[in-house]
């Protein structure tokens, strides 16, 4: 269940930012979800100001969704659940910023992924996106796995299914690896005629560019394309050894969030497949659950 505010018409707005968009939900104590938004790219790893742009983007449209006018954001308290934040860095600049909100309150889109699909109770969740990671909060003690960031980790993800797919290419390409159906799909989709126009449109582009790759990877899987096969199934394994790791806590519910999320459980451990359930809430609900339970908790401090 959602936290009730003491205060029955204080507006919250929840804002959850990964490598491909920002989905922003307000939500008002007396009337519910009002409106929503959806913007760019919202993990700082990868860009400061385009993050600061995306949560900017995503609340606008949301208010606008909301029918409500853009100074009242300045009566907003805004939960963030933000992709990188994991990183003290990172964390400390976001904090930084002049938001034009009433407050902030900010945290990892693991955790409010988790608080979401638990709606505030104890449980694990695995984000399967652009990127990858597990959390797990059982008894108030927090535990998160991965979320390296791409391309140090992200294992089982869409940019790391986008990457491994383009190498293969790029070798079958230079006369130096096995055939792929693969080759044909990733030559079309650059309207490249050799490896060296799939690497110049390649060269320097954020882990969403190879994310974008993925679903050519299990399309490829389906038709049975070995090298397609064992691209998916080394990343399902790893999400299913994520999983494991994140039981080892006993989590009351473990859910998965994400694009890849549907396409991927089929590959998963048997074990592992059977006890995902479905979020209760999405994440940016989550930011929400959590900004109301930091105003409380402020409330309840200056109360004493």
């Amino acid at each position: 269940m959602m936290a009730k505010s003491a205060n029955e018409d204080q507006l919250f707005i929840g804002i959850d930012g990964g490598g491909t968009k920002c989905r922003a939900t307000i939500y008002s104590t007396q009337h519910g979800v009002l409106g929503t938004g959806l913007g760019g790219p919202a993990n700082p790893l990868h860009g400061l100001e385009r993050t600061l742009e995306s949560i900017m983007v995503s609340t606008q449209l949301a208010m606008r969704d909301a029918g409500l006018q853009l100074e009242t954001i300045h009566q907003i308290y805004a939960g963030l659940g933000l992709a990188g934040v994991n990183l003290p860095s990172l964390y400390e600049k976001i904090t930084e910023w002049e938001h034009p909100f009433k407050q902030m309150f900010l945290t990892t889109d693991l955790h409010t992924a988790c608080i979401g699909a638990h709606e505030g109770g104890d449980g694990a969740v695995i984000i399967t996106g652009t990127g990858s990671c597990g959390f797990s909060h059982v008894k108030g003690q927090s535990v998160n796995y991965g979320g390296h960031g791409f391309a140090l980790g992200d294992k089982g993800s869409g940019a790391w299914m986008g990457l491994e797919a383009i190498k293969a290419v790029l070798v079958e390409l230079d006369g130096l690896g096995p055939q792929t159906v693969l080759t044909p799909v990733i030559k079309n989709h650059f309207n490249a005629i050799n490896a060296m126009d799939i690497a110049e449109q390649m060269a320097g582009q954020p882990s969403s560019s190879y994310a974008k790759l993925a679903r050519y990877v299990f399309d490829a899987a389906h038709q049975g394309d070995v090298i397609a096969l064992a691209i998916v199934k080394d990343g399902a394994a790893y999400v299913s050894q994520l999983a494991h790791r994140l039981l080892e806590n006993n989590p009351p519910r473990l859910s998965m969030i994400g694009g890849l999320a549907e396409p991927l459980n089929k590959w998963l451990d048997p074990e592992i497949a059977k006890l995902v359930e479905i979020p209760k809430q999405p994440p940016e609900m989550g930011a929400i659950y959590f900004a109301q339970q930091s105003v409380l908790e402020q409330d309840q401090k200056v109360a004493l």
